[in-house]
């Protein structure tokens, strides 16, 4: 049976008529959301944060004269977001969050890098600005409830009284490990129209809707990054701010402490790196660990570069309220990571904080400090914290 807007949209949200607020970042997903939302006779409200200036840093080394395709959050991006509010016909208003923005994903992702670790700045900017500052903005203007065009699905659980957030239809798609920051409020407050559906679907419900950006890609780079090139945004960054780059230089070592070489700062690597080393071997060193105190890199073949351990803080629960004795749970550790099985065992940190250290069953490649790892049962995302 082909899909249409109003049979998807009934699938997913049978209620009665709301006020809902669409985040619209301009690409096809969420703009099928609004479509969807207001075929089904909602009260539909197009909101997009405006989060980067895409003309900052012109000029300075790496920074392309124009925006590239495929960024996210772009002006582009804006543009269409408009021109499918004015074709669907409802109103749109864009939401200036720059500042907050910089403060809450930018300066930690520069500060990150500078200390050892790799950042996931789409983590940090779902969990920490556009869910809150989403539901706050709706909130002023008499909406509901939000929708998102993120490929994940929510819904309550009586039993436990919870919201539980779970993997969508698509798993190539899946957007699961950026969400597990949210919190209950935002669960309970939130719809995510698309996660029964595929890509393909949504596309041919975009050609139904007549949208003009029916066969746009999906963006692919980091919103505030020109180029792709983290190494120098950092460069370019610190010099606008007025900040020298601190002195990180150090050795390169084996994992029985030979030197093998030097390297110019520990921002230009992270676990698993293989390209950019300097060194020179039979067989391809890559980035084991980097230690910031000692800023010592130490390499090593890629047999060592698995580890069946690691510990996670900052903590996020949702399918429970909490972890108070070990359970068996599938652990992700990267966007494009298979869940893998692993015991979750509750720890405290010297701060007090709580902590989970997580063993595998298997060995895992490359975990990485400063990326998410995020807790599923099954289907159901249990909770998720930050790799120590």
């Amino acid at each position: 049976m082909a899909t249409t807007v109003s049979s998807v949209s009934k699938q997913i949200n049978p209620e009665v008529s709301e006020v809902i607020a669409v985040a619209m970042s301009g690409g096809v997903d969420s703009s099928t959301v609004a479509a969807m939302l207001h075929a089904e006779g909602h009260e539909v409200i197009g909101l997009t944060l405006q989060l980067w200036d895409q003309n900052r840093l012109a000029g300075k080394p790496g920074v392309p004269d124009a925006p590239k395709a495929g960024r996210c959050c772009s002006l582009d991006d804006v543009y269409d977001a408009r021109r499918v509010a004015e074709t669907i016909g409802i109103p749109y208003y864009v939401v200036n969050q720059q500042d907050r923005f910089e403060h809450d994903v930018v300066q930690p992702f520069v500060n990150d890098y500078l200390n050892g670790r790799t950042p996931i700045p789409c983590s940090l900017c779902n969990n920490h600005l556009k869910f809150d500052q989403l539901l706050l903005t709706a909130r002023q203007i008499g909406a509901d409830r939000i929708a998102t065009g993120h490929y994940a699905r929510n819904e309550y659980d009586p039993a436990r009284g919870r919201w539980i957030l779970k993997r969508p239809a698509d798993r190539a798609k899946d957007q699961t490990w950026f969400l597990f920051g949210l919190t209950q409020d935002q669960l309970a407050h939130t719809l995510f129209p698309l996660g029964h559906l595929t890509k393909p679907e949504v596309r041919e419900v975009a050609r139904e809707s007549k949208l003009h950006l029916t066969d746009k890609p999906d963006s692919q780079e980091i919103c505030f990054i020109p180029g792709g090139n983290y190494k120098q945004f950092i460069a370019n960054y610190l010099d606008e701010q007025g900040r020298e780059m601190p002195d990180s230089s150090g050795e390169l070592v084996s994992t029985s402490g030979e030197t093998l070489g030097r390297h110019e700062g520990i921002h230009n690597f992270t676990v698993g790196q293989r390209k950019g080393l300097g060194l020179t071997a039979p067989n391809p060193f890559y980035v084991l660990n980097i230690d910031a105190t000692s800023r010592r890199v130490t390499v090593g073949p890629e047999s060592e570069l698995t580890s069946p351990i690691l510990h996670v803080h900052r903590l996020n629960w949702i399918a429970i309220p909490g972890l108070n004795q070990p359970r068996r749970a599938q652990v992700k550790i990267r966007h494009v990571h298979d869940p893998a099985p692993a015991l979750l065992e509750p720890t405290v940190g010297p701060d007090g904080s709580d902590r989970v250290k997580i063993t595998f069953d298997e060995p895992q490649r490359a975990i990485t400090p400063g990326h998410s790892a995020v807790f599923y049962d099954g289907d159901e995302v249990l909770g998720g914290g930050w790799i120590l």
